[in-house]
């Protein structure tokens, strides 16, 4: 698997406008692996005392996903972990007492633009790619889609292209998590109690609203290492899994979103999109279709989750053969009270 760097750019000798974008973008390259890079500050809703605001209820939507808490995978639905209903902090019963992270409140509180968003989006999810995304493009075409795209943009965000036929650019993704993420926790933050014990050490914090990242890529990066690089600059350690990068269009009045597969390419969408952010744009979202990638998990993890799978068999069975039985013993309780006739 290729292992890919996260740098800031170097701010560049030539003027014009988008200068300051450019500087603020991050490149991914094919290089040695990279660093822990800076870190994220906690969220000032982070406090010593449980977390406020909460209204934790059993989990219903999908199967599976992740704790924010301990960022241990949760097996399970409803029965295995509970959710807010503001703010979709999600953890298990066993880590709801060590939750200390306030809640941010339900999503686009106090933002109406956030929440005319959030009605658009309803219902809108798709599937299938459209056609046009769909089109193969050869060396010449390529070269010539490049020399349009580099003409309609107003700023210095160019794509290049390389000897190799590859070719370099920049996307711009929108962050749009509801949920908090976790960096690793701080020397400073003290021993952890008694039922903190077993619990991974994690920093939890909400990312503010409208937070948005240039990425320097090739053509042959793929949607996966997109959020695997983002990760990496906020020194998030949740899953990857845990996300998932969207594209985002808009026609006639309504937006529409479809989930990128890992090996979709999103350089080669933005130039057969072109520039306008209307017709493609890139969004990064919790990943709460209910759907697993298996093959992502480590062999010990699949071990794991075969064993988890195999006592959660057997207890379900206990338990109906316990309902059956005692069901069973009220019928013949009943039956010895009457006699025949």
């Amino acid at each position: 698997m290729e292992l890919i760097e996260l740098r800031e750019l170097q701010p560049e000798p030539r003027p014009g406008r988008g200068r300051l974008e450019r500087t603020n973008a991050l490149r991914i390259s094919p290089a040695r692996r990279p660093g822990t890079g800076s870190g994220a500050h906690p969220d000032p809703r982070l406090t010593a005392a449980p977390g406020a605001g909460h209204r934790f209820e059993p989990r219903r939507r999908g199967l599976h996903t992740w704790c924010d808490l301990c960022g241990d995978f949760v097996w399970g639905g409803g029965r295995k972990s509970l959710q807010c209903r503001h703010c979709r902090f999600t953890c298990h019963y066993r880590c709801r007492a060590l939750v200390r992270l306030d809640c941010s409140g339900p999503p686009g509180a106090g933002d109406e633009d956030d929440g005319t968003e959030q009605e658009l989006e309803k219902d809108t999810n798709v599937d299938e790619p459209s056609e046009w995304e769909k089109a193969e493009l050869d060396q010449v075409q390529v070269e010539q889609r490049i020399k349009e795209y580099n003409s309609q943009i107003n700023s210095n965000l160019f794509m290049s292209l390389n000897k190799d036929g590859s070719y370099t650019g920049f996307i711009k993704v929108q962050l749009k998590l509801v949920r908090p993420v976790s960096v690793p926790a701080t020397k400073r933050a003290g021993r952890p109690g008694p039922r903190a014990q077993g619990v991974k050490r994690r920093t939890s914090f909400y990312l503010p609203k409208g937070t948005v990242k240039h990425l320097h890529i090739f053509s042959h990066t793929r949607a996966s290492e997109v959020i695997d690089a983002l990760l990496r600059k906020f020194t998030v350690v949740d899953n990857p899994r845990k996300f998932a990068l969207f594209e985002r269009s808009e026609k006639d009045e309504q937006v529409y979103l479809r989930k990128l597969a890992d090996d979709e390419q999103p350089l080669r969408l933005r130039l057969l999109a072109g520039p306008s952010e209307k017709v493609l744009s890139f969004v990064l979202k919790e990943n709460e279709t209910g759907e697993v990638n298996w093959d992502a998990f480590t062999l010990p993890e699949l071990h794991n989750f075969l064993r988890i799978l195999q006592r959660e068999e057997e207890e379900h069975v206990r338990q109906l053969r316990h309902r059956y039985a005692c069901c069973r013993q009220k019928m013949q309780e009943a039956l010895a009270t009457r006699t025949p006739g």
